[in-house]
């Protein structure tokens, strides 16, 4: 499991460009089963992504097809975490 974590680099107004862009990426992922959530940070200066499903270097791979990052709009972080303790209603995403 994976937190990617993204940082504008930008103006908010260029963000705001390539939003709908960057939707429809999150939306393919979360069809393809890989994204768990995604949200904005508050302060909105970025925004987080629980990724599984997927190997490191999946990760990697996919964040290249993020719009933000084809137009240099975000940095990523990408964190693995292994869960060791979670509510039994999150078993689904975690016991693999």
């Amino acid at each position: 499991m994976f937190i990617i974590a993204l940082t504008y680099k930008k103006e908010m107004q260029e963000i705001e460009r390539f939003l709908d862009e960057h939707i429809k990426f999150l939306d393919e992922q979360y069809s393809q089963n890989r994204f768990i959530f995604s949200g904005r940070k508050n302060p909105r200066t970025g925004g987080v992504i629980l990724a599984h499903n997927a190997t490191r270097a999946e990760v990697e791979e996919l964040i290249k097809l993020d719009p933000f990052y084809q137009h240099a709009l975000a940095d990523y972080e990408i964190t693995e975490v292994i869960p060791t303790k979670y509510a039994k209603e999150f078993a689904y995403f975690v016991e693999k």
